[in-house]
């Protein structure tokens, strides 16, 4: 093993050279200029992510505990173009809020050292190194979760976000020691080998539990709506995006390159709990007056659809998932760009009071009713597209009656996505929020999310790219 050899990983160095420039821009600036750490932030992210397309290395380091390969490079890039726009969105919420202005750097250097686990947690290639990486993964997001130490919801969201990780994480770890002592090994590559017996079949059920938490699959969905509801905007958009795609992708590849023996098993599994993912998400959401809590349970409901990429454990699910994930980092940031935007200008998170938006806030109101026509799969938005290839990787699994259910979701959905829509478009209100001017940064992240949003399904080679480097059983 070489020098040159690290640069597999250039990746995750990137990442850490970001991390300790940025804590040496934090000593250097005194208490009135700690908001200039953002634009250096956003600029100095712009090279890594394009250092993530430009990567085309494979191979495996320290026994093949770190792989990497041109679906794993991939998905790490479509995770660092959400993390990209949430860096974006929340430049006027750290620089406005009092409380947060001599700890703007704190915020960045979260994000970045759970990027780094995201990262490390997607190459992993044996489930030591996995385990590792889901809690350098988890623990900051705990910590951002109470990032408004002074608030009471901030703080027991991060109280619950300790809590439920480390519930999930006790679950996964006995799911591991049963597939340690059904193989012997924790490596993927001998673990994918080895003869299945009933200790490995229960070490799947528990290992999947345990990674069901971070997807917010139900019924181990309980803690998101009030972690999405009490952590900062910011935050939870991060959440949302961030660490469930990392948690889908990771499910995608152990399902695909360890579990195939025992594929009639998941797929009952993944069968259930997408029916219930998607039924009871979109009952809870259309209860809803929090538009936190609101586009929690769209989440829960959108893992639902996720699920139905995953069934078949085919290379056109894969790509559908990837595909979906994409257009879903576009669709809910954008949603949640314009819910933080509102929030920061008149600390309002409730749906009423969206209603008249449309004419104070034309331009934010076309924002948020794109992001949710995307979401609900309306064409010609791009979140269609993604729906569409997801229900078409359940009917090649020959998944018809789940397909008819989550068919039947997708109209349910329609209607509390629409609800919205009316309040901001149609509903009347004798004090609407009042004309809002974000940031130059905000108004960034929105464009892109926006474009995202109109332009990703049509742009075919996106779709084809994906087919051409993922896999499948």
């Amino acid at each position: 093993m070489s020098w040159s050899d690290f640069f597999l990983m250039q990746q995750e160095l990137a990442l850490i050279l970001l991390a300790l420039v940025l804590l040496v821009v934090e000593i250097s600036l005194d208490t009135e200029n700690k908001h200039k750490i953002i634009p250096v932030a956003n600029f100095l992210f712009i090279p890594i992510l394009v250092i993530g397309f430009l990567n085309t290395s494979t191979g495996s380091l320290f026994g093949d505990m770190y792989i990497t390969d041109p679906t794993r490079i991939l998905m790490k890039n479509i995770l660092n173009v959400g993390v990209f726009l949430v860096f974006l969105q929340v430049s006027n919420w750290l620089k406005t809020q009092a409380n947060n202005r001599n700890r703007i750097s704190e915020f960045y250097l979260l994000i970045i050292s759970s990027l780094i686990g995201v990262n490390y947690l997607i190459s992993a290639g044996n489930f030591l190194m996995f385990y590792l990486s889901l809690e350098l993964t988890s623990i900051p997001i705990a910590a951002l979760a109470a990032y408004e130490q002074y608030k009471h919801k901030s703080a027991e969201a991060g109280i619950k976000m300790i809590l439920s990780s480390a519930f999930s994480s006790g679950i996964l770890l006995f799911g591991l020691s049963l597939l340690y002592a059904g193989t012997g090994t924790l490596n993927y590559g001998a673990m994918a080998i080895a003869s299945v017996d009933l200790i490995q079949s229960m070490g799947f059920i528990f290992f999947f539990s345990g990674l069901a938490f971070k997807i917010s699959i139900v019924p181990f969905h309980l803690w998101t709506a009030d972690v999405y509801e009490g952590a900062p905007v910011a935050v939870t958009s991060y959440l949302s995006v961030i660490s469930k795609g990392v948690a889908v992708f990771v499910l995608a590849i152990v399902l695909i390159t360890l579990f195939g023996e025992i594929q009639g098993l998941w797929q009952e599994v993944i069968y259930v709990t997408a029916i219930l993912t998607m039924t009871i998400g979109n009952l809870f959401a259309i209860r809803q007056k929090n538009i936190k809590r609101f586009l929690a349970f769209s989440s829960i409901a959108q893992a639902g659809f996720i699920l139905l990429g995953l069934v078949g454990g085919s290379n056109f699910g894969t790509t559908a998932v990837l595909y979906f994930v994409l257009i879903y980092i576009f669709s809910n940031l954008a949603a949640f760009g314009v819910v933080s935007v509102i929030q920061n200008a008149s600390d309002k998170e409730n749906i009423y009071d969206y209603n008249g938006l449309y004419k104070t806030n034309p331009r934010l109101s076309l924002v948020m009713m794109l992001a949710l026509f995307s979401l609900a799969g309306i064409p010609p938005v791009a979140g269609f597209f993604g729906k569409f290839f997801l229900f078409a990787a359940a009917a090649e699994a020959g998944m018809y009656v789940l397909l008819l259910i989550a068919v039947l979701n997708a109209i349910i959905s329609l209607y509390y996505y629409l609800l919205v829509v009316k309040a901001m478009f149609i509903n009347s209100n004798d004090q609407p929020v009042p004309k809002i001017e974000s940031d130059f940064f905000a108004r960034a992240g929105l464009i892109l999310c926006t474009a995202g949003i109109i332009i990703t399904g049509f742009i075919s080679w996106i779709y084809e790219y994906m087919l051409n480097n993922s896999f499948g059983i």
